[in-house]
């Protein structure tokens, strides 16, 4: 029996309320008056050039790969310590995906690997802000090829006084039930570059020209290019509305969260031979989620049966992608990302919510310091 769960959806006080209206408005589809609302925020929030709500981070994902225009055989960077969506949303066009390794610290793309990974046929990189914390983004841009962020983790997160999903041509959000801000499954397009945002506003709308018909721009929409059905459901946005308006309140608890397993945490780490996450000083992170670094793959293990012993339930993250099924057929093998292939066995994630209380986390961390290993 499970007393703690990993996650769990947490409400801030006026979604209800907000979904309620949107419903009385009689638009529930997407793009309604929730969804405008929350574009809005994340725009003047962030200082993008564009926000535009998708189903998911993964449809945000497969958008930037249909305005890259990525062909069959174009290649692309990626870490292989990331979410399949990552890949596939590329792959799906007919590239290649390139694995690169990561950062030992950080656990992000390592972007000193990336002069030796890029060839003429490079056409994007993807730089995954792993935990909230911030990749090294001056060495990851200087390359001069087109920069996705897949900022999954990292909304409101900085690196160097600027907001995570600012640098890249595009930056991907997800608003999934494990994320800072739910609602459930959803996600956002952050485009930077305004030369993409007509395209992808025609690529979100099933490859039609609605939002300039809406607009006023045209007198009738058409088919007009490449597209699906992305837009978030406007009771979806409603209820993201409310998160997002409460983003201070939400950061202000993570960040309460994830420093009280720090403190309580870091002595027993040092004597124990395990790593609690390092954030570089010229990063503020998101406080996404705490995790340990065991010494071994077996040790981690063993200390996950022993939390679920207690009721409480701890879990593993990422596995390598070059070493999946579908990795392999693009020639991964063992040896390629060595520091992805020996700490994606050893991490171990905390329960880390929104409405965790301060009970339920004395209770996690008192049988972490009980654990013999």
């Amino acid at each position: 029996m499970i007393e703690i769960p990993f996650n769990k959806p947490s409400l801030v006080g006026r979604e209800f309320e907000y979904m309620a209206e949107c419903v009385k408005t009689a638009h529930t589809a997407g793009d309604g008056l929730f969804s405008k609302r929350c574009h809005a925020l994340l725009e003047e929030s962030l200082g993008v050039q564009k926000a535009l709500l998708t189903t998911s981070c993964t449809h945000a994902l497969e958008m930037t790969a249909l305005l890259l225009d990525i062909q069959p055989d174009d290649e692309v960077i990626i870490p292989s310590f990331t979410f399949v969506s990552t890949v596939n949303a590329f792959v799906l066009r007919g590239a290649r995906p390139v694995f690169a390794d990561i950062r030992p610290d950080t656990l992000n793309i390592d972007e000193n690997k990336l002069d030796a990974l890029i060839t003429p046929k490079t056409k994007a990189i993807v730089a995954v802000h792993y935990a909230g914390v911030g990749c090294e983004m001056d060495s990851i841009m200087q390359h001069g090829i087109p920069v996705v962020e897949d900022n999954a983790h990292g909304l409101f997160g900085k690196y160097k006084d600027k907001y995570l999903g600012t640098f890249g041509a595009f930056a991907t959000q997800s608003f999934h039930e494990t994320k800072n801000f739910a609602c459930g499954e959803g996600g956002a397009l952050l485009i930077n570059d305004s030369s993409y945002i007509e395209r992808a506003e025609i690529i979100r709308e099933k490859g039609t020209n609605r939002s300039r018909f809406f607009r006023g721009q045209v007198d009738k929409y058409s088919w007009v290019d490449v597209g699906s059905s992305y837009l978030m459901s406007d009771v979806l946005s409603a209820y993201l509305f409310a998160q997002l308006e409460a983003h201070d309140e939400i950061q202000t608890t993570r960040k309460k969260i994830w420093l009280r397993y720090e403190k309580a945490l870091s002595d027993w780490a040092d004597s124990n031979d395990i790593r609690l996450p390092v954030i570089p000083s010229h990063c503020e992170q998101a406080f996404h989620l705490f995790y340990l670094m065991l010494p071994s793959l077996e040790a981690r293990q063993d200390l996950i049966q022993y939390l679920k012993s207690k009721g409480i339930l701890s879990v593993f993250h990422y596995l390598p992608l070059h070493l999946s099924d579908m990795g392999k057929k693009f020639g991964g093998k063992t040896g390629d990302c060595p520091v992805t292939e020996d700490l994606s066995d050893k991490l171990l994630r905390l329960p880390f919510y929104n409405s965790f209380s301060d009970e339920e986390q004395e209770k996690v961390i008192n049988a972490i310091l009980e654990w013999k290993n």
